[in-house]
């Protein structure tokens, strides 16, 4: 098994209990069900009434929209494994809300979404680990979360996707995760339990799994009225569920929006072997997730605590080194996209410092490569943010009602461009914009002011700086003048720089210790006053973590010798934006960032070789297109 977008150059029988260890071990297949849904389509006019087809879209109509009429149910669907090791297959929580004329035979397809969330989380705010903490040592102890209050007379689990989806003639789905709500079996946070079980409710939907009444009854639900074409969408870890799923290439997922999606929990706690948190979630790891959305039966939660958050979790995810290790690679979607088969518009900010872009452009890669269709949406802001939804219910109405409207033939990408309206997208041929190529910059002397970028090498020697992480790297970039960072600027733009792709640095480095962090942010210049600390977007172009212990191999951490210099090359996070005239774009390299990383004392010294470092910047137009707006 490779991982070539993380280094840094770039149904059982009977009532058998499965053992947990062997779900997460478990590898999705390499190959998936080709798509069912055909590439020709059928003609508007050929769906049932009362469907109504305009503009590509299903439309809201009265027979659909009659709210009296909606049929609403819920059950327990039986999965194919016990992951709460109670010798019994576990059972999760549905709830169905459909329009009336399902109740006189018209069949409809599925809209779903499936959560952790839907039950509530931990309101303990005091679960997260300290991030004081030297590199390579042992991590504080935290306080261990209870998770959230059991509510055992729920009667229905979500409204999301309802109020859109129902009057245009779709069923809505929901589900809660393992562990969570009314659901059976234990949390993961990335196990293979996580993407079995919405798989089982794929499979109830197509009349290939049991649902019933109660959790633990014999009285059978069937989904009669459903056409089997099912489509999943949500925001966040309800974005990463959709993927999940999709890897298994269960027959009758027919398309996926997921936004915002995590699909790499190594890439969304770590960076190229360096702990490093989600923005906004600093001293937040795996186990502390499981802590947070844990809401199932108490009766299952010491089991639960022991078996899998004690002996899989915290025992893995090493906070030491951030080593990747097999361990993480099981919860690494992107390289089980292999068995993605459902056709996938996906959505993400470029300022989502929590789940970073390069989540969705990775595995947008991926999909892409097995021959589905893929189409990206893009804004300028932070985490969440759908797709306009006329762009969700073109996508639905061909991939679940067959209708053919052309959308294999819309543009691949779409932007919202700076200052637009994200229902205003601009589209492109493609992501990144086709026209965009790398050009190499190199650091001129100078940098505890402002040195120097150009597009020759010119020779500079070699820079050092001082880590101090009581300085935010907002701090850092206003400053004319710091110890503390090296910061380098090309000249004045006379026109406006479109980057587009993703950049990448290389830095021949050495360090006063054994470990360091190592930061790397592009920005505007002058840098404007940070007031939203690691969330506001304002002067940031992209940014980049490393651990240069990981310099040669991300599974094995190479203590650093003083003054021995090692090359770093890693991918900064990718980004769309179109930086205005009378912009510099600065390049600014520290140690600890105060707002992501672990917080060792003050005097690592960084010495950073600029005669044999480089970053690579993506612009519209190559070369020339920058040259001219540096006239």
């Amino acid at each position: 098994m490779t991982n070539s977008h993380l280094v840094f150059s770039r149904a059982a029988t009977g009532r058998t209990a499965l053992v947990l260890s062997t779900l997460l071990a478990a590898c999705r297949p390499s190959t998936g069900p080709a798509p069912s849904t055909s590439a020709a389509g059928i003609p508007a006019g050929a769906v049932p009434a009362p469907y109504v087809i305009t503009d590509g879209q299903s439309q809201i109509t009265p027979a659909f929209a009659d709210t009296t009429q909606w049929i609403r149910e819920r059950l327990w669907v039986e999965t194919e494994f016990d992951s709460d090791f109670d010798g019994k297959r576990d059972r999760v929580h549905v709830d169905v809300t459909r329009p009336g004329p399902t109740a006189t035979g018209l069949k409809v397809p599925v809209v779903y979404e499936t959560s952790p969330y839907f039950a509530g989380t931990d309101p303990n705010d005091d679960i997260f680990y300290s991030v004081k903490q030297e590199l390579g040592a042992e991590p504080p102890a935290r306080t261990i979360g209870k998770g959230a209050p059991y509510n055992a007379n729920r009667t229905r689990i979500s409204n999301s996707q309802v109020r859109n989806w129902v009057p245009r003639g779709f069923a809505v789905v929901h589900s809660e995760s393992p562990g969570t709500g009314l659901s059976q079996g234990c949390v993961t946070i990335g196990g293979m339990n996580e993407s079995l079980a919405p798989k089982a409710v794929v499979d109830w939907l197509n009349g290939r799994a049991k649902g019933y009444s109660t959790v633990d009854g014999t009285t059978e639900v069937k989904a009669t009225w459903s056409t089997g074409k099912v489509g999943m969408t949500g925001t966040s870890f309800n974005g990463t569920l959709p993927v999940a799923v999709a890897t298994t290439g269960v027959k009758g997922l027919e398309a996926i929006i997921p936004v915002s999606p995590n699909n790499s929990y190594y890439r969304y706690y770590r960076a190229n072997g360096l702990v490093r948190a989600p923005g906004g979630y600093l001293g937040e790891d795996v186990d502390v997730l499981y802590d947070y959305v844990q809401s199932g039966n108490p009766a299952m939660r010491a089991t639960c605590n022991a078996r899998v958050r004690d002996a899989q979790i915290t025992a893995n995810i090493d906070r030491r080194s951030g080593d990747l290790s097999d361990w993480w690679v099981k919860r690494d979607y992107i390289e089980q996209a292999r068995g993605i088969r459902a056709a996938m518009l996906t959505a993400h900010g470029f300022n989502d410092w929590n789940v970073m872009p390069s989540h969705t452009t990775l595995m947008a890669d991926a999909v892409r490569a097995n021959g589905v269709p893929v189409q990206m949406y893009f804004h300028q802001g932070g985490h969440g943010g759908e797709p306009p939804l006329p762009m969700m219910n073109k996508w639905f109405t061909r991939y679940l009602l067959g209708v053919q409207n052309g959308v294999e033939q819309d543009p691949r990408s779409f932007v919202v461009r700076e200052g637009a309206s994200r229902q205003s997208p601009t589209p492109y041929a493609a992501y990144p914009h086709p026209e965009s190529a790398p050009v190499d910059l190199y650091a001129v002397k100078g940098g505890t002011q402002v040195g120097g970028l150009a597009l020759a090498r010119l020779g500079g020697g070699s820079e050092s700086l001082t880590d101090d992480v009581s300085l935010s790297g907002a701090q850092l970039a206003m400053a004319t003048a710091s110890p503390n960072r090296l910061l380098y600027a090309l000249p004045t733009f006379t026109a406006p720089v479109h980057v587009s792709g993703t950049a990448r640095i290389t830095l021949r480095v050495s360090s006063s210790k054994a470990a360091a962090n190592l930061s790397v942010w592009l920005v505007e210049l002058p840098f404007p006053p940070n007031t939203r600390g690691a969330m506001d977007p304002n002067g940031i172009v992209t940014r980049g973590w490393a651990d240069a212990q990981n310099a040669k191999s991300l599974r094995v951490s190479e203590p650093l010798r003083a003054g021995a210099p090692v090359t770093v090359t890693f991918d900064l996070e990718p980004d769309d934006q179109i930086i205005p005239a009378g912009k510099r774009l600065g390049l600014m390299i520290f140690s600890s960032d105060k707002d992501f990383t672990l917080w060792p004392q003050p005097g690592t010294v960084l010495t950073v070789d600029l005669d044999a470092s480089m970053l690579s910047l993506p612009v519209v137009g190559g070369r020339a297109a920058l040259a001219r707006a540096l006239q």
